[in-house]
């Protein structure tokens, strides 16, 4: 190990989907406490990487006035989060994706750091949140070598997220302790209850 470059990583939030079950709102863009609940997402995980993109395939000039990079699937029709992963991986330099979506405000401090640390200790290519009971695939550290892996596993038809990542050194991180992380909003009703936890 004479390499003691820190690798450098770039996070994606992923706001490229289709929000069915916020009637078709663009999620990133809703209201949350007077914000976007992107900018929510954006405050807490910019600290933690090099650079922040966005992963958007509508509302892209509303996307871009947070001043990040904005890049749309090259695949069509919404191919779910891994065709987001492929668009961030082929324009982008840094030896790691961090990928999270854009309806989970409740990061924490250190999502990256207890990402990256397992990571390293197991010497893996993806290093995924566990919230103590499942896998939370799209929190996830991946590292940019994968880029080809990825291609040809789309290019194959298969999109299940969970299935490219068992082909794949992957370690799963436990945060049981932190069960906040993964609370998204996905529908008004979400929204609702967060609002109303707040008070």
């Amino acid at each position: 190990m004479n390499n003691n470059r820190t690798p450098k990583i770039t996070a994606v939030i992923l706001a490229g989907g289709m929000a069915r079950r916020m009637g078709g709102q663009d999620k990133g863009l809703i209201d949350l406490d007077g914000r976007p609940l992107i900018a929510h997402v954006l405050e807490r995980i910019q600290p933690q990487v090099d650079q922040v993109v966005i992963n958007a395939n509508r509302n892209l000039e509303q996307y871009a006035r947070f001043g990040h990079p904005v890049i749309s699937d090259t695949l069509s029709d919404f191919q779910g989060p891994l065709a987001g992963f492929l668009a961030v991986m082929q324009q982008v330099d840094t030896d790691f994706i961090a990928t999270l979506p854009c309806d989970g405000p409740c990061l924490p401090d250190d999502l990256i750091e207890r990402l990256r640390n397992a990571q390293q200790a197991a010497n893996a290519d993806i290093a995924v949140a566990h919230d103590g009971n499942r896998m939370q695939p799209v929190y996830a550290l991946i590292a940019t070598h994968l880029r080809p892996s990825l291609e040809a596993f789309l290019q194959a038809g298969e999109r299940k997220i969970d299935w490219w990542y068992a082909k794949h050194n992957t370690v799963n991180v436990d945060f049981s302790d932190a069960p906040d992380t993964f609370l998204n909003i996905n529908t008004p009703e979400d929204r609702e209850r967060y609002l109303a936890g707040k008070d």
